[in-house]
């Protein structure tokens, strides 16, 4: 079989992690960004690259993580172009646990039936089914990653220590997963060799309450921890107390089973003292 060819909608930051990762076993990794930036290809909106079609006719695998608006933008320009590439033999989409909605702290796994509540988790799940359309049409593997919170390089609390945007709300039972961005980029590099079709949970061993995470980065960094706020009382955004409103644990023994793939940080504290250690915190 011929070394993959992988297109990206969406060359953000996992994407960036993924390709990175996959990049010495294919033959080429390309994407798209709205601006074009390091050779990437521009898609926004209406402005939409020509080298496009060239690399999706020749493309292997197509990943898609460029979130849906009012509907899936991809899906809306390109649908016609990948059902059509002669050479694709697998797709993977990345979505987020927030499909499952709030289930009062409880695990699910991806038999639990999905129930979102936000906007923005609701048009998630519909976009995940629209791909999953779109590949039963092209008889075509699809594999959905349902991810928890991201962070890595330049994304995590160490980072925003250091840049005094830490927080320490408290909700009392709230508890949240977590997965680091290299761990995502394994998972998805395993998915793809194999030409899987499933939906896979992609998050760490230890649910946990967001405000300690920040309390362990402190201890980390040797600097205090912000004081705790109740939720009840927080200046929040919207979206953050959103972000609130769901509680749930996040299995994902699946990935596991199926993928021989298990999280080379299980845990916000191996994520964070690797990073500290490497001094890879600050790098995006």
């Amino acid at each position: 079989m011929t070394a993959p060819r992988i297109f990206i909608f969406g060359m953000g930051y996992t994407a960036r992690a993924l390709a990175s990762h996959m990049a010495e076993r294919a033959e080429w990794v390309r994407g798209t960004t709205r601006d074009g930036v390091n050779g990437t290809r521009v898609f926004d909106g209406a402005k939409v690259d020509p080298a496009i079609a060239t690399d999706l006719a020749a493309a292997t695998h197509v990943i898609v993580s460029v979130p849906p608006g009012e509907d899936d933008p991809v899906l809306a320009t390109f649908a016609g172009m990948i059902a059509a590439a002669p050479e694709l033999r697998w797709m993977g989409y990345l979505s987020s646990v927030a499909v499952y909605g709030n289930y009062g702290g409880a695990w699910v796994t991806e038999r639990t039936t999905p129930h979102p509540k936000t906007e923005r988790s609701v048009r998630r799940l519909a976009a995940e089914r629209d791909w999953m359309k779109l590949a039963a049409a092209r008889a075509i593997p699809l594999a959905v990653f349902r991810l928890a919170g991201i962070y890595g390089p330049g994304r995590n609390a160490l980072v925003n220590l250091a840049e005094g945007k830490a927080h320490r709300i408290v909700k009392p039972s709230q508890v949240f997963n977590r997965i680091h961005v290299g761990d995502i980029a394994a998972a998805l590099s395993a998915a793809a060799g194999q030409g899987t079709a499933r939906t896979f949970n992609l998050a760490d061993d230890l649910p946990a309450p967001p405000q300690d995470v920040v309390a362990y980065a402190a201890e980390i960094m040797g600097v205090s921890a912000p004081a705790e706020v109740p939720y009840a009382t927080a200046e929040l955004s919207p979206m953050a107390r959103a972000f609130y409103a769901d509680n749930k644990r996040v299995k994902n023994t699946k990935a596991k089973q199926e993928l021989g793939w298990s999280p080379r940080f299980p845990n916000y504290r191996s994520g964070l003292d690797a990073l500290w250690q490497s001094g890879t915190w600050r790098k995006a």
